[in-house]
């Protein structure tokens, strides 16, 4: 289970970790952290050190009722930012965080390395043919609504069955366009309740039947702290925890904010499989 990142093949078949670089103002835990270019090239030397293999940078929050941000501020927040990236390392595979196909086309040429959308094309009809035009991998999430209106579209006969007609609709989509490496995201706290979220959680390997890598986002959620009756910068406890779960139902990738104790879930989840 490889895919190809600007001509590096990686092997998924080993889990992997996805550091969360977020250069928003707004974001629901670490908005506004990184201010300058130093802070962010830490952040990124931490990351990577701690076993990184992917970098995520977004420039829209998605959280639930986020501000609305401008195209041109979007691509001014991130593509200065993957370039500065891929200048001090530039073995990184970035993958940008963005449902716009001018955002993503912009940071692919900057050097980024695939392209991680949360509406799947939806949200911009020229997504699917970008990405498809630009030759990388694509990461697609499922979504109803926009961040704004997510949370009212919580109504499922079966949640899992509906996630994984909406993934093979996506993927043939995508295969009809020639996209090649498709990895799936089943969208934690997006268009779910917080019952909905463990539920797909507990349900994850049925996602299996896309027959696509899953990307597994839970780290410092609110079906964590919600649950939990904390705060997210007191979730890492649970974030671990959870991870696990994933890693168990059969993720292959997990993104997160703190790096360093997800590749320690990946160890010992190889330990624990024998791949250790």
């Amino acid at each position: 289970m490889t895919i190809n990142c600007k001509g590096q093949l990686l092997d998924l078949s080993t889990p992997k970790v996805m550091g969360i670089l977020n250069v928003t103002p707004d974001s629901f835990y670490d908005g506004g952290k990184f201010k300058g270019e130093s802070d962010i090239l830490n952040q990124v030397e931490v990351m990577l050190s701690d076993g990184a293999t992917f970098i995520d940078i977004g420039g829209y929050s998605s959280r639930p009722g986020a501000y609305e941000v401008s195209e041109d501020e979007e691509i001014q927040r991130t593509a200065p930012i993957t370039e500065l990236i891929i200048k001090h390392f530039p073995e990184t595979s970035i993958s940008i965080d963005t449902f716009r196909s001018t955002v993503a086309k912009k940071n692919i040429e900057a050097g980024a390395s695939l392209v991680n959308d949360i509406s799947a094309g939806y949200l911009d009809e020229n997504m699917l043919q970008t990405v498809a035009d630009l030759r990388v991998p694509y990461i697609m999430m499922h979504m109803r609504g926009n961040p704004r209106t997510m949370q009212s579209k919580t109504d499922y006969s079966d949640l899992t069955v509906e996630i994984n007609r909406y993934f093979s609709e996506r993927i043939a989509k995508c295969q009809s366009l020639q996209i090649k490496d498709i990895i799936i995201d089943p969208g934690f706290g997006f268009s779910k309740t917080l019952e909905q979220n463990f539920q797909l959680l507990n349900q994850l390997s049925d996602l299996k039947i896309c027959d696509k890598p899953i990307l597994a986002g839970v780290s410092r959620k609110s079906m964590i702290y919600k649950s939990l009756d904390i705060t997210p910068s007191e979730a890492l406890n649970g974030t671990t925890a959870l991870n696990m779960v994933a890693l168990e139902h059969g993720a292959s990738i997990l993104r997160v904010h703190d790096v360093k104790e997800a590749m320690e879930c990946v160890r010992l989840h190889n330990q624990l499989k024998g791949n250790g």
